[in-house]
């Protein structure tokens, strides 16, 4: 009789408590906190436009339905042949090279998991370089390589997962600025 209560306290209740053990703290626990939705995790951190000081979006960012859909991934801006092409913000470049025909210049933004990609362009750099925000990292090759007229695409990636560039903007460089009080027809101005 003591070996089958033995067997029951040692080979059927000890696994039992410790199970209990494990997974009550497990069941009382709260939901994960929900992630954000990747547009909200870019950090507007950019201090300048890749090109230009404020060049026309010819092709918006369109993401893909899934990893292989269709989709612009990028904006392509308005640039023309010869343009320099400049770093957003602070990195590292991680790449300057020929991809399928096209120059590419890839920026590790400095502090995160944020890569830019420029292209077509004529690298300035070479890999592992450091670059800051507004340094020449390149210039625009000619029309023809990407769109069907001149331009310069730029991308944004969080590891392997595509963004809108236009993201890393402050409001102040998309040309939306801060509010500003106008003055109410027929209030007086306080004296002073």
């Amino acid at each position: 009789m003591r070996s089958l209560v033995r067997y029951v306290l040692n080979g059927v209740l000890a696994p039992l408590l410790l199970t209990l053990a494990v997974l009550t703290p497990l069941a009382w626990a709260g939901p994960p906190p929900e992630e954000k939705p990747p547009a909200e995790r870019v950090p507007a951190l950019a201090r300048t436009w890749p090109v230009g000081t404020r060049p026309a979006v010819l092709r918006g960012w369109e993401p893909p339905a899934t990893v292989y859909a269709a989709g612009h991934r990028g904006v392509d801006l308005a640039a023309v042949p010869g343009a320099p092409v400049r770093a957003v913000a602070a990195g590292r470049v991680s790449y300057a090279g020929r991809v399928a025909g096209r120059g590419v210049v890839a920026v590790a933004l400095a502090g995160t998991s944020l890569r830019t990609t420029y292209e077509p362009v004529r690298a300035g750099v070479k890999a592992g370089a450091r670059v800051g925000a507004g340094e020449v990292v390149g210039t625009v090759e000619g029309a023809g390589s990407h769109c069907p007229e001149a331009c310069m695409h730029w991308g944004l990636l969080d590891g392997e997962t595509y963004l809108n560039p236009l993201g890393l903007l402050p409001p102040w460089l998309l040309g939306r600025g801060p509010s500003r009080l106008l003055p109410v027809l027929g209030v007086p101005l306080p004296p002073g």
